[in-house]
Parts: structure tokens; C-alpha cells; sequence
């Protein structure tokens, strides 16, 4: 409850705003290539099945038209490490998120932009798969340097529908040695943590609406309407 609060504050919504003045806070490799792990960088990949709906394209409504929803939204995200502000009234495209993080009993204002959204069908015939998400930079001032991206992918032949993080990012430099030492100790094992519960969420979630469950409602900052704060808070979850 008191994460919540923090950021319902007027310096959360300040820091918000700040981030469009800011830019990425490193050199993005260009065309496929990965960042080389020589030079610190790591690279990421999670898979999480999250359900079956008929073979072909997306039914309307079903578990990939869902997926979607809540990856877009941020609902998906573990709340007990990552919740996030941003603009609702903006485009995905271009989006500034405030992420706050939590990691060794701190917490840390973390600011990122959606640079690229995906929404294809990549792949023929046997292989083809329907696949929609986006992806994040992170901006100046933030804990870590890298890439994030988020798809929702359904098999067309099969009907199998997943959720794929994957990702490239090292440690950003830090002046502040307690922090330095807490993200070295920490940093990595949240990281994974972050991943496996965040596409474990999103699993619960869809299944929970796939037998009933209202669709979670976006929550805006009193005084903001234009602000969305991500996930939804606990009390919306349970109904309460």
C-alpha cells in the first residue's frame, strides 16, 4: 500500500513528465545484431504457454485478443518489483514509463520508452504464428542500459497461444557505491525473478478472465486523469 501511495504523489507525476526531455542512455546496436557479452552486456529469453484457442487467426475476445490487452496495459507486470506511470492518453509507440523498481528493500524511479510495437504474422505455412507486443529502451538515469520486449504469439496451425520476453541489458554506471554493490548482489536475480513472475502473472490473469473474471479496469491517478498507474492496485484484483 505504501508503494502505492508514492506514486500518487505529486514528485511521481513530476518525474513522469521530466522523462520526455531525456534520452536513451546508450548506443542501440543496429539492424539484428545483439550486443556483444564481452562488453558486459547480457541477453535474455523467457517462453510462458499461456493457453489454446481454435487454429487460425485470433479469435475475437479469446485468449490471444487477452493476452494482448494486458500486455499493453502493463498488467501483466509483477507489482511486488516493477509498477509503472504513464501517459494514457499517448500512443503506445513513443510512450514514456516511470517504472518504479524494488530490489534490496529500496526503491528506485526508472524511466523507459516504447520504441518499437510488433504486430505481424511471421513465418508461412506450418510455422506461421501471429504475433503482436512491444518493446522498451531504457532512458537516462536508469539503474540498468538496454532493450526489453514483450510478444504475445499464437501457433495459426495449432491454436497454442505464448507469451515471449526477450531482451539485452547491462548495468548502467553508478557514483553511488551502496547502490552499485546492492544491484552487482541483486540486480540479475530480480531481473529473473521479474520474468518468471511477471509471465506467471500473466498466465493466472488470462485464465481468470477466460472463466469469467471482469477484465481488469486501468486505474488514473486522482487529479490525473490522464495518468494510468500499472498494474492495477490489489483491492481491484480481489474486488475489493
Amino acid at each position: 500500500m505504501l508503494r502505492d501511495r508514492r506514486l500518487y504523489r505529486a514528485p511521481a507525476v513530476a518525474a513522469l513528465h521530466s522523462l520526455s526531455d531525456r534520452e536513451v542512455n546508450y548506443d542501440p546496436p543496429t539492424g539484428n545484431r545483439l550486443p556483444s557479452w564481452n562488453c558486459g552486456w547480457h541477453v535474455d529469453s523467457l517462453r510462458q504457454p499461456l493457453a489454446h484457442e481454435p487454429a487460425g487467426d485470433p479469435v475475437r475476445g479469446g485468449a490471444w485478443d487477452i493476452a494482448c490487452r494486458l500486455v499493453r496495459d502493463y498488467q501483466f507486470a509483477e507489482p511486488g518489483i516493477l509498477r509503472a506511470l504513464y501517459r494514457s492518453d499517448a500512443a503506445l509507440l513513443g510512450r514514456d514509463m516511470l517504472l518504479e523498481g524494488r530490489f534490496a528493500g529500496l526503491r528506485f524511479d526508472m524511466g523507459v520508452r516504447v520504441t518499437s510495437v510488433i504486430d505481424e504474422t511471421a513465418g508461412s505455412g506450418e510455422t506461421a504464428s501471429r504475433v503482436w507486443g512491444w518493446a522498451y529502451r531504457t532512458l537516462q538515469g536508469h539503474l540498468e542500459q538496454g532493450e526489453l520486449t514483450y510478444r504475445v504469439v499464437k501457433r495459426l496451425r495449432t491454436g497454442a497461444v505464448e507469451f515471449r520476453i526477450t531482451g539485452y541489458s547491462r548495468r548502467a554506471p553508478m557514483s553511488n557505491p551502496v547502490i552499485r554493490t546492492g544491484f552487482a548482489l541483486f540486480g540479475r536475480w530480480t531481473q529473473h525473478r521479474f520474468y518468471r513472475e511477471s509471465a506467471h502473472r500473466l498466465r493466472q490473469l488470462l485464465h481468470a478472465e477466460l472463466q469469467g473474471a471482469p477484465p481488469l479496469t486501468a486505474v488514473t491517478l486522482p487529479g490525473h486523469d490522464d495518468i494510468t498507474l500499472a498494474p492495477s492496485p490489489p483491492a481491484l484484483l480481489t474486488g475489493g
